[in-house]
């Protein structure tokens, strides 16, 4: 599982995406199962009124939410492009300039346990074991 942060104006939004063997929620809208990667991620944008009230660059926005709308990809590098993209755009919706956007992508183990995926395991491998920087998103061995 991977985490895409990305980080500006004083706020940070995280999406998932999930890598082939792990299951990703299931929602009406999901892309299908056979989807090696599935990213979700919330999306929002600035209206007049309503809304989050959320604080970005010193000013007061309202921001509005919509359902986290998943998308699959065959390719891990096509996916962390695609995610970087989206969260990029969700910043920009609310009046933040894209280039000043941070992105990070953190590499966390499955967690044990249950039918999850890397279950049965003694629990040492919970956690971020990895940060792949923007454009470095080659396949990293575990």
């Amino acid at each position: 599982m991977l985490l895409v942060r990305g980080s500006a104006g004083g706020t940070t939004l995280t999406g998932t995406l999930y890598e082939p063997g792990e299951r990703p929620p299931r929602f009406r809208g999901a892309p299908e199962e056979s989807a090696p990667y599935v990213w979700v991620c919330d999306e929002f944008y600035e209206v007049e009124s309503g809304g989050a009230l959320q604080r970005i660059d010193g000013k007061e926005k309202h921001v509005a939410f919509e359902t986290p709308m998943p998308r699959g990809f065959e390719d891990r590098d096509q996916a962390i492009d695609a995610a970087t993209e989206h969260v990029r755009t969700q910043f920009a919706r609310i009046g933040v300039d894209p280039s000043a956007v941070e992105v990070e992508v953190e590499v966390v183990a499955a967690e044990g346990g249950g039918d999850e995926p890397g279950g049965g395991g003694d629990g040492d491998d919970q956690g971020v074991d990895a940060t792949i920087e923007e454009g470095e998103a080659e396949k990293r061995e575990e």
